[in-house]
C-alpha cells in the first residue's frame, strides 16, 4: 500500500449531513480511486482502538464519543503521491484554516466535526486501512 494508497474516513457529521456523496465525487475528481469502501459505525470501545494514539489526550473521550455517535465510511484510496496529495484535497484539521475548495473547508462544521480523516503518512495508512478491510492485496 506504500506511496500510491491511503486511507481517509468520512466522518459521523459529514455522513449524518447526508454530504458523502458530495465528498466522494470531489475525491474521485481529484484522480483517486476508490479500492474499497463500506458504510459502518464504530461502538466506543472500537473508536478507541482506532484511535488509541490519543488515548492520553485530553479530547480522547470525546473523540471516541463523537466517532461513535453515527455512519462512517472508511476508504482505501488509490493515486500515485496519496498520502501527500489527499492531505493537500482534506486541507487543515482546523476548517478556519483550510484552503478555499478543501474538502474541510467545504464541509467541516467545526476543529471536530471536520468530515473527513486522512492519514499522515503510508505507515499509518497501512495501519488504519488493515484496521477497516482484509485481503487487499488481491486489488
Amino acid at each position: 500500500m506504500a506511496g500510491n494508497r491511503t486511507f481517509t474516513m468520512l466522518k459521523p457529521d459529514a455522513v449524518g449531513a447526508s454530504k458523502s456523496g458530495a465528498i466522494i465525487k470531489i475525491i474521485e475528481e481529484a484522480g483517486f480511486r476508490i479500492i474499497a469502501m463500506k458504510k459502518t459505525m464504530l461502538t466506543p470501545e472500537r473508536a478507541g482502538e482506532f484511535y488509541t494514539v490519543h488515548k492520553d489526550r485530553p479530547f480522547y473521550k470525546d473523540l471516541c464519543r463523537y466517532m461513535s455517535s453515527g455512519f462512517i465510511v472508511p476508504m482505501i484510496l488509490e493515486k500515485e503521491n496519496a498520502v501527500e496529495d489527499f492531505r493537500k484535497l482534506i486541507g487543515a484539521t482546523d476548517p478556519a484554516k483550510a484552503a478555499p475548495g478543501t474538502i474541510r473547508n467545504l464541509f467541516a462544521k467545526s476543529i471536530e466535526a471536520n468530515a473527513i480523516h486522512g492519514s499522515d503518512s503510508d505507515e499509518n495508512a497501512i495501519i488504519e486501512g488493515n484496521f477497516f478491510f482484509s485481503n487487499l492485496e488481491r486489488f
